[in-house]
């Protein structure tokens, strides 16, 4: 499907530029010029995470993203992906809604809309990140040319490849392969024994081929944590006021919205880093304190 509107020229890098990504150069066949979209900024490549999974993603990827990028995007990571259904998507996306940057690394041409539904998407990453292609901008994608991006996403990647979710046979054990030839971490998270869509994460986690991630300082050590805990001591901030009412009864987040007189989303990005940094737990929708130094401190005060 071509774009209904393309608001944006065409661009070019090509491989003897100096903007053009030195990490390509790892590949035995770099692509020799690359397409984009959006405003090409180096920094946007210094510290990336490609994250890739299923295309059939279920609640479970989605969970894992609200609690893994939060941290990350405020540690000035780029998230790379592929730009296709289920899992890409949602790392697109959730990334943008955290305020991020993300690279979408297409499998056709700039000008050709795969998944068509993605037509917004394609917008949003556009102000803020790239688009970008190895193929000329009316190239239909096949499925030779989504192998073929699989290793530019792996290439570009600094803090490693993170599959979310992945079926026995998914193609994203093709990009982790590719990952691990490249002396690339690759990075997975543990799913349900029962969930088809996690027999590949705990395949490659089972032989030791990934590191099992369960929290964002799993793949970066994160400044951030350290500053929010101290945020945590303050009985004044939110987090040390969550931490009071908490210790005096459970509370949903619509509750805590309403007592802190903030938006139930910032709010949320305020648990979910407290939930990292082990302070607080949910359960049934209601939030409770966890018995960490700086939480007993704050019940204590």
């Amino acid at each position: 499907m071509k774009l209904k509107i393309i608001n944006y020229p065409v661009s070019q890098v090509l491989i003897d530029s100096p903007n053009y990504p030195q990490r390509l150069k790892q590949l035995s066949r770099p692509p020799n010029r690359l397409y984009y979209r959006g405003v090409w900024q180096e920094t946007l490549f210094s510290k990336t995470l490609a994250i890739v999974g299923s295309r059939r993603a279920t609640n479970y990827s989605e969970r894992v993203l609200d609690l893994l990028l939060p941290s990350l995007i405020a540690e000035g990571v780029t998230i790379i992906s592929g730009f296709m259904y289920g899992v890409d998507t949602l790392a697109h996306q959730k990334c943008l809604e955290n305020g991020g940057r993300t690279i979408a690394v297409l499998g056709g041409g700039l000008n050709v809309l795969y998944p068509p539904e993605n037509e917004k998407l394609y917008q949003e990453i556009i102000q803020n990140g790239l688009i970008i292609s190895e193929y000329p901008p009316d190239q239909q994608p096949q499925l030779w040319t989504f192998i073929q991006r699989n290793r530019l996403v792996a290439a570009l990647s600094t803090l490693g490849v993170l599959v979310v979710e992945a079926g026995e046979k998914s193609g994203s054990l093709v990009t982790a392969k590719l990952a691990r030839e490249l002396g690339k971490p690759v990075l997975a998270i543990p799913g349900p024994i029962t969930s088809s869509v996690s027999q590949g994460t705990n395949e490659l986690i089972r032989r030791g081929w990934a590191k099992p991630v369960l929290e964002a300082s799993d793949i970066l050590p994160l400044s951030s944590v350290s500053l929010f805990s101290e945020k945590s001591s303050n009985p004044h901030s939110p987090e040390g006021q969550i931490l009071t009412w908490l210790a005096a009864e459970p509370l949903t987040l619509d509750e805590l919205a309403l007592k802190l007189n903030q938006p139930v989303a910032k709010v949320s990005q305020i648990l979910i880093l407290m939930a990292l940094k082990n302070e607080i737990t949910e359960e049934n929708g209601q939030y409770f304190p966890k018995t960490t130094p700086i939480a007993s401190k704050i019940i204590e005060k």
